[in-house]
């Protein structure tokens, strides 16, 4: 541990689970939770290749903020990989009940394919999209809770998108997601707030992570966030991040149940 970090810090010996932390919003939450002195389990998919770098970066945001982040290059969408992380958590970290504060969903993976075409969207494809960036959160949230790893004072975060209320080219599958999610959420927020958890969502405005370069006609969506955002910018990883933060403060012990638009008005055009 870091003798040098302040210990005044309000997340010192509290845990987040990450899932989706090697970029955008999930790695703009290690690097700000982390300042703040939160330890972190972070969940990924990269290749050997990729994970190098990304295992660096964690060590120095570890060391330079005298916290622990545990890296879990694993597939966080099928319950053996559950299990596997749960074990594997509990077991290198012996003060791991009740420590958890925050679970964070950003997962961003499913099927971008048109509706209609050559190669369109099929139900499967759907079904997939779904539960990967909706239903699985209702899987974590479970076995955490059954692990008796949760904060008794925890928040549960998801994130949505405005692609989720209006048509974005090859977008359909996740929008069903991101609906799906949003009405989950409400559910979530009134089922397990006697286990004093605190579930809610984030909508980000318009954000260049490589998750929008991968929809069709992203290009063009980033250039009309700009002018439609009042503050002249468009969204940026760390902006979120920021509001992560806050939720995760005992002063926002009384949010629960809600959508926050994290997009500079941008919803407001």
């Amino acid at each position: 541990m870091n003798t040098e970090v302040s210990k005044s810090r309000p997340f010192d010996g509290l845990w987040a689970i990450i899932l989706g932390g090697s970029g955008g919003f999930g790695f703009a939450s290690v690097e700000k939770l982390a300042a703040n002195g939160m330890n972190i389990a972070v969940l990924y998919r990269e290749t050997s290749v990729t994970e190098k770098p990304l295992l660096e970066n964690f060590s120095r945001i570890a060391s330079g903020n005298g916290v622990t982040i545990l890296p879990f290059n694993t597939n966080a969408l099928t319950a053996e990989g559950r299990e596997s992380f749960l074990r594997k958590f509990q077991s290198e970290n012996a003060e791991a009940k009740y420590s958890v504060r925050l679970l964070l969903h950003s997962i961003a993976r499913g099927n971008l394919k048109p509706l209609t075409g050559d190669d369109t969207l099929s139900a499967e494809d759907i079904q997939f999209t779904s539960y990967a960036m909706s239903n699985s959160l209702l899987d974590w949230t479970r076995d955490i809770l059954k692990a008796e790893l949760f904060h008794p004072d925890a928040r549960v975060i998801g994130l949505t998108s405005e692609g989720a209320h209006k048509h974005w080219e090859g977008y359909a599958a996740v929008s069903v997601a991101k609906a799906s999610l949003e009405s989950l959420a409400k559910y979530m927020a009134v089922e397990f707030a006697p286990f004093g958890l605190k579930t809610n969502l984030i909508q980000a405005g318009i954000t260049e992570t490589q998750s929008l370069k991968m929809i069709p006609g992203s290009e063009q969506l980033i250039e009309i966030g700009k002018k439609r955002n009042p503050m002249g910018r468009i969204t940026r990883p760390q902006d979120v991040a920021n509001v992560i933060y806050l939720l995760c403060t005992d002063e926002a012990f009384w949010v629960n149940g809600a959508l926050i638009h994290v997009d500079g008005g941008e919803h407001c055009r």
